[in-house]
């Protein structure tokens, strides 16, 4: 990675990131719903921010299915005009979503505030940084709610020997894959 442009370095990596995930098998979110559900990371009765797998990204929503059957409250997020961190809106798996914004769908229930946050990616490196799409939602999502669990979830070869940071860049307490967990101590 370029750390004299750390942009241009990010940029070309979401390229080849984006390649590698569209030949891997989004069905493999089945076994990261399993090492999540079986690591007792996210708190008896949190509310949940996930999200719906599009272009490549892992299937969660069998950890989503499994999650509201355990007594979670669930949520999925609503993507705003850019510069502004997104929302979160109460969800039931089966229930009517509404267009939005870059391919995205969300629903109209009541808004909530997320306890713990799965959050989307197209890289992750030993340190918990995350490389995703570039528009800078998630940053300030996770920004807005410090509290927050903050959860990537991708597949074991997504991750990268090191990737470039910004100061604005948020780090991750946790990445879920198919293969395990991996915890960070997040800074920030």
């Amino acid at each position: 990675m370029s750390a004299a442009d750390p942009a241009a370095a990010k940029t070309a990596l979401r390229g080849r990131m984006r390649a590698l995930r569209a030949g891997l098998d989004a069905a493999r979110g089945r076994d990261l719903a399993r090492h999540v559900l079986a690591s007792g990371l996210i708190p008896a009765g949190a509310v949940v921010a996930g999200f719906l797998p599009m272009r490549g990204e892992i299937d969660i929503l069998p950890l989503l299915e499994a999650l509201r059957a355990r007594g979670h409250r669930l949520a999925l997020p609503e993507t705003p005009p850019p510069g502004a961190p997104l929302t979160f809106h109460a969800w039931t798996p089966g229930a009517p979503l509404r267009p939005g914004r870059y391919g995205t769908r969300h629903p109209e229930g009541e808004a909530l505030t997320p306890e713990v946050l799965l959050v989307p990616l197209l890289a992750f490196d030993a340190r918990g940084h995350r490389l995703g799409y570039g528009g800078g939602y998630y940053d300030r999502s996770l920004a807005a709610l410090p509290r927050a669990l903050a959860i990537g979830c991708a597949y074991a070869a997504q991750e990268v020997a090191e990737l470039p940071a910004e100061p604005t860049d948020m780090p991750l307490d946790a990445v879920a894959t198919e293969t395990g967990i991996k915890r960070f101590h997040r800074q920030g």
